[in-house]
């Protein structure tokens, strides 16, 4: 019988397994309820795909990204492995087929969101179905005290009594002691077995730098630290911003967020991942489940709200073991705006009913309807028509998804469908009258079983490569033949999508707890409160101050982020400090210039001598700095 090295070495190619993954994958396979918490990087993927290899029957792979089931499947399917996953905007035909095949034990691994847990036709085909293990990703959304919390993972636990006596493994990679109590109470766990790898990474070294021109100190950055780069942005408009001053500089940079089209997404996160692109300016869409293990460099452009957040997209620096650095850049500024943000990212209960009557008169949705019904949904275009705040507007959407009244995606991919509409002599005649059709009618024909019988999802680019024709020429052709009353043509969609999980009601009656917001917004408070103190520390090591958030102690000091370097250093003397005062006065007489220019001058001296010597000349009264922000003397 195999054992779990056999199965690392057999698909994987591995001769050993990372810290704790055997650890989980024993307590897994003893039958035991298992927490992981493995920080970003952290393999967490091995602990529920060699035990779920070891057995028989199937792993029910929950999580919430559309993109992250994809590309574990895509893996899982260039080893050999059986594997499909099911998710929002595919065609019921489609899931009972495929759900009728897991059943038959076709497949090992089934990935699935947590709402389609809960669907009547899930549930239908549970009775029956070979399920060796319940594996849970991203578990930190079960806690509404989690930075991430969803409400459809509060549901899982009742999937168990479908399944007696099989083993739940919930992974994570960044949750505090009370959000890890949480998961285990939530998930119904019986004496779970709880393995924490240690958060402190040894190889990464944590800086914070308050910063006025972050673009030349981004800059600066990406030029002292070669190799790969991601550049983490609060907003998509920065992205887009941040690549473009970066590849003026001629350095090669692409951005990346959710308002892309998924063809572009991939397109960009291949370039990257194939080292054709240095930098990734990109919002925290971009990241889960990418593993490109030579990242020297994470650079938060803007602060984060939240350690978690913040721990998780800087942990993807330094994978490979090797010395990676990620930064912080902030101004005091804008960190008073994120306080400032909190009553709008909180609305009042009136405010939120606002929004919900809008957004009903917007979609025209009847009283009693639209339950499951999926919508596409342009929130720009929203509040543009009824004049509301984008920030308001958003943050009430977002709660309405946590009280569980409608469901919000980024983007929700629905491949095209053709349905034939007329009979096969029909076609025969049509395709004698209309010869320039008959390669693609062939073509569909032969490549999709059963279309002219059932509507099946086609892909225009496929038809476009066994046709050798441009893409557009297959959609134009399409669209021809369906307003001739051919075949019904439903192109893709790929848009943001907002899909009802009750019945519409008259928005008065909407019930939302106050209550449970406060709550809420306690515990955003309190998760921002220690963001402030991380970056406005200037005493505790970087590393000791994340790992304790976490419940991590008695770590020692990392030695590598900026705390621990400033302590390390020796004192300027008095002589020293003088002669490179007299260098920086000596460039600064002639006229006032940019910091940069200082320090390509004056390479000779260390930056963070230089500052504080320039420092030290602006407390004295010698210099300043002008409205343009360029250093000059007084």
């Amino acid at each position: 019988m195999a054992n779990p090295s056999d199965i690392l070495k057999k698909y994987w190619g591995y001769t050993q397994f990372r810290p704790l993954q055997e650890d989980i994958i024993q307590s897994v396979c003893s039958g035991k309820d298992t927490l992981a918490l493995l920080p970003t990087g952290g393999g967490k993927s091995i602990c529920f795909q060699v035990p779920a290899l070891l057995k028989e029957g199937v792993c029910v792979v929950v999580t919430p990204l559309i993109a992250l089931m994809k590309d574990q499947v895509a893996n899982l399917q260039k080893r050999n492995i059986p594997a499909v996953a099911i998710y929002a905007g595919m065609y019921y035909q489609d899931v009972e087929r495929l759900l009728e095949e897991v059943r038959r034990g076709k497949y090992k691994f089934l990935y699935l969101s947590p709402e389609r847990l809960e669907s009547k036709r899930f549930l239908e085909y549970c009775d029956g179905m070979p399920v060796n293990l319940l594996a849970i990703d991203e578990a930190h959304c079960i806690s509404q005290w989690g930075y991430d919390f969803r409400p459809a993972y509060l549901k899982i636990a009742a999937i168990r009594e479908y399944f007696p006596g099989v083993p739940i493994l919930a992974l994570t990679a960044s949750a505090t002691p009370k959000v890890q109590q949480d998961i285990c109470d939530k998930l119904l766990m019986k004496k779970a077995a709880v393995f924490t790898k240690s958060f402190a990474r040894q190889n990464l070294s944590y800086s914070v730098i308050e910063e006025d021109n972050k673009p030349e100190k981004l800059k600066h950055i990406l030029q002292r630290v070669q190799g790969s780069a991601i550049v983490y942005c609060r907003n998509r408009k920065r992205t887009r911003e941040v690549a473009d001053m970066l590849e003026k500089d001629g350095i090669a940079a692409t951005y990346y967020h959710a308002g892309l089209t998924g063809e572009e997404r991939s397109a960009r996160q291949e370039l990257w991942l194939n080292s054709k692109i240095r930098v990734m300016a990109c919002t925290n869409a971009f990241g889960m489940g990418i593993d490109k293990p030579d990242v020297r460099v994470v650079i938060h452009y803007d602060a984060t709200d939240g350690l978690e957040a913040y721990y998780q997209e800087a942990g993807r620096a330094g994978r490979d073991e090797k010395k990676a650095y990620t930064v912080l850049l902030f101004q005091q500024q804008e960190l008073n705006e994120m306080v400032k943000m909190i009553a709008l990212q909180f609305p009042e209960v009136s405010e939120i009913r606002e929004v919900y009557q809008c957004l009903v008169n917007y979609l025209q949705v009847p009283v009693g309807s639209a339950e499951g019904v999926y919508y596409d949904f342009d929130i720009n275009d929203f509040v543009r028509r009824f004049e509301l705040n984008v920030t308001i507007t958003y943050s009430a959407l977002r709660i309405l998804e946590q009280e569980d009244i409608l469901q919000l995606s980024e983007s929700v991919f629905m491949p095209s469908r053709v349905e034939f509409i007329i009979s096969k002599q029909t076609l025969y005649d049509f395709t004698d009258r209309q010869p320039n059709y008959d390669l693609l009618l062939q073509t569909l024909l032969r490549t999709y079983e059963g279309i002219f019988d059932t509507p099946v999802p086609v892909y225009e680019r496929q038809l476009a490569r066994i046709m050798r024709k441009p893409e557009t020429q297959i959609i134009e052709w399409l669209q021809q033949l369906h307003q001739r009353g051919i075949l019904k043509y439903s192109q893709r969609k790929e848009e943001p999508q907002l899909c009802f999980t009750q019945e519409r009601v008259s928005a008065q009656h909407l019930r939302v707890d106050a209550i449970r917001i406060k709550e809420r917004m306690q515990v955003y408070k309190d998760r921002l409160d220690a963001m402030m103190g991380y970056v406005r520390n200037r005493e505790t090591c970087r590393t000791q101050m994340l790992v304790q958030y976490f419940g991590e102690k008695n770590t020692p000091a990392c030695g590598v982020c900026d705390i621990c370097i400033e302590k390390k250093k020796k004192p300027l003397d008095g002589k020293e400090a003088e002669d490179i005062a007299s260098q920086l006065i000596a460039q600064l007489q002639p006229e006032p210039m940019e910091w940069g220019d200082v320090r390509s001058r004056l390479s000779s001296v260390k930056e963070d001598v230089l500052l504080e010597v320039m420092q030290f000349l602006i407390a004295e009264g010698r210099a300043g700095r002008d409205a343009l922000g360029r250093v000059h003397l007084l």
